[in-house]
């Protein structure tokens, strides 16, 4: 279906009161209202096109505002145009003589941004009537290269470099697609172990995913040491010693905090640590996973990464041992892209970030291009699973037996419930209209 010119878009606030049951509570953020600003694009054919950027309550306005900002940018363009040089309009989005002033590409604007190009992706692969992973697949190497811009990044990839690693992806492709297709692709959960969860609600989730086939665990920790000991090892009792554990700290602790709390934790013997300190310390994470090392503990970040440079310099210099892409954090499937690419050059596995509202959704998409078109393994590989708010969705995220699903529907399973978004708008939907915590 030619999907024609964008004439319109709009930009909503969604919110949903997580805080209520301290849903995604963790040592940095004690109260979220897991939210999206929820992007939808009309083509003058009738086609659309649907993407969000995640947020957790307040300020999710200030996102919408600047999605707005980039209204011209957009509305106008022809999606063909887009698409044959998508680099291009990457570059014009981020690269505005004066919108760049309030990034350059990073913080609000960034995921404004973000929320936009995911509904050009939607709308891209809703038109070729394709899933977006599968719509990635199918593209040569070339095609591929030209939605990156490669600005800041020659230092640690050039074109030539990621067109050899894409070129030598296509060996084994249709195994690997028929594969997942069978097995799907292996997550880990979050759910049980949110840092507000009595010990009551902990062991019982904690149980109930051990029946449903769960082998990788997430506990939070950062808020108290001896309480992080008591529920580590709580959870460990839960899970036995032969399935996964890791802990995440949400940016909590100073470096050599990081260190010297995660050697008392070492007991339990965590895969990794996640955002062990700030998400923009570079040469702190660097400290941590050097210091860790001899204790066969990895450090993990990206969830707050703010594009492709912070992640190159991560990479260069080995401060992180899992790189957690995140589909709605830096310049959509464009800049992850590059970033997938990287991490395969430096010989790091991407475990993406999920959860949130509509992570899930969106990151399946990656991680199945990944395997199939880049890694070609699954060593030291999954991805984050929460299992929170995927009825809002049309085509929510399917797992069987603790594995990703490919979802075969058109589009980036990006598109949420009409009812759903009208019922939970901020501030003037039903669940927020006479609600008191704003």
């Amino acid at each position: 279906m030619s999907p024609g010119k964008i004439c319109s878009l709009t930009a909503r606030d969604v919110r949903f009161p997580t805080s209520l049951e301290q849903h995604g509570s963790d040592a940095m953020h004690t109260d979220p209202d897991y939210s999206a600003a929820y992007v939808t694009l009309e083509t003058d054919s009738g086609l659309k096109g649907f993407g969000l950027t995640f947020t957790v309550g307040r300020g999710t306005e200030i996102v919408v505002c600047a999605v707005e900002a980039l209204r011209p940018l957009v509305v106008g363009r022809n999606l063909q145009e887009i698409t044959t040089n998508f680099s291009s309009f990457y570059r014009h989005l981020t690269s505005d003589g004066q919108m760049r002033w309030v990034g350059p590409e990073k913080g609000v604007i960034h995921l404004a941004t973000a929320a936009v190009l995911n509904a050009v992706w939607d709308l891209w692969a809703r038109s070729e009537g394709k899933p977006v992973w599968k719509l990635l697949v199918d593209m040569e190497p070339e095609q591929l290269v030209s939605c990156i811009d490669f600005r800041y990044i020659t230092d640690a990839l050039t074109k030539e470099e990621a067109l050899d690693i894409l070129r030598k992806g296509q060996e084994g492709k249709q195994q690997r697609v028929d594969q997942m297709m069978r097995e799907g692709y292996p997550a880990y959960t979050t759910s049980c172990a949110w840092l507000g969860y009595p010990d009551d609600t902990l062991k019982q989730l904690c149980s109930s995913a051990l029946s449903e086939g769960w082998r990788a665990f997430k506990v939070k920790v950062g808020a108290d040491l001896d309480d992080d000991i008591r529920r580590c090892r709580l959870i460990r009792q839960m899970i036995g010693p032969e399935n996964v554990l890791m802990i995440d700290a949400n940016q909590r602790w100073d470096v050599g905090e990081a260190v010297s709390w995660v050697t008392r934790l070492s007991e339990f013997r965590p895969l990794w640590i996640e955002e062990p300190t700030s998400p923009d310390d570079i040469l702190g994470h660097a400290h941590i996973s050097k210091a860790l090392a001899p204790l066969g503990i990895g450090v993990a970040t990206g969830e707050q990464c703010h594009n492709r440079v912070m992640f190159k310099q991560f990479l260069q210099a080995s401060a992180l041992q899992f790189v957690q892409i995140d589909s709605c954090r830096v310049g959509s499937i464009n800049e992850n892209l590059a970033i997938i690419l990287m991490a395969h050059k430096f010989n790091v596995p991407v475990c993406p970030h999920a959860g949130g509202v509509g992570l899930c959704e969106l990151v399946q998409h990656l991680i199945l291009f990944d395997y199939i078109c880049v890694s070609g393994s699954l060593e030291n590989r999954m991805c984050e699973y929460v299992d929170h708010l995927h009825e809002h969705f049309k085509n929510p995220t399917v797992i069987k037996n603790a594995h990703y699903m490919p979802p075969m529907e058109p589009g980036f399973s990006s598109e949420m419930v009409e009812s759903s978004v009208t019922k939970h708008s901020f501030p003037q939907g039903d669940v927020w209209r006479n609600f008191q915590h704003l």
